[in-house]
């Protein structure tokens, strides 16, 4: 996540969808008193001030707008220009799954991805519960409840979707490749029917809204 009071933005990052990318080509050109949270190199030098903060939330790369609470109240934040990275469920959850695997901490989502197949692994019923709390609105709810209005930019049509935000930055952040996960090119190998239908189902509500579809 970044808070850029100075430019009047919030990026929302959402897992594994291209978001450390523009996280570090916007720290890049970031400001002074700019809030960086996460794992990119200039937020690790930061992150004595991101301790600093008194927070509803666990401020963490992941964090959702309810998480920065105290920080910036729901009324602040509404004012200011709300972004982030969205991409096609079933893409994303490859992706996830891929990525985990290559994963060492301990976490129980870094087991089950370790000891099951794929199908398995989204047909589990602790990864369902997550991805049921995974949704895009989920990550933009503010602590009074509201969803904020934000610029929701898919990863498949970046060079469009990036338009509004890079003339209210006036410059182009131009996000290259990072933390790639170590997957197969495409995604739709990996799903059985069952499996298929049953990210189509926790994710509805994004792939109606973004026009998403099962590509393969």
């Amino acid at each position: 996540m970044i808070i850029s009071t100075g430019r009047r933005y919030i990026f929302v990052h959402i897992p594994k969808t291209g978001g450390t990318s523009l996280a570090a080509a916007l720290e890049s050109r970031a400001m002074r008193d700019d809030i960086l949270i996460g794992d990119t190199p200039k937020a690790l030098r930061r992150r004595a001030r991101v301790r600093r903060l008194e927070a509803r939330g666990r401020l963490w790369k992941h964090a959702r707008l309810a998480d920065v609470d105290g920080v910036l109240s729901p009324d602040q934040i509404a004012a200011m220009r709300v972004v982030t990275l969205v991409r096609n469920p079933w893409d994303r959850m490859v992706s996830y799954y891929h990525w985990l695997r290559a994963q060492r901490f301990d976490h129980p989502a870094v087991g089950r991805a370790g000891a099951l197949g794929f199908s398995a692994f989204v047909l589990h019923p602790d990864t369902q519960a997550e991805m049921e709390n995974d949704t895009v609105d989920r990550y933009l709810t503010m602590a009074d409840g509201r969803v904020a209005r934000a610029d929701a930019i898919r990863i498949e049509h970046l060079e469009a979707d990036m338009a509004g935000f890079r003339a209210h930055l006036g410059f182009d952040p131009a996000p290259g490749r990072l933390n790639v996960s170590d997957r197969p090119r495409g995604y739709a190998d990996a799903y059985d029917a069952e499996a298929r239908k049953s990210v189509g189902r926790l994710f509805a509500e994004d792939i109606a809204r973004f026009g998403y579809r099962f590509e393969g």
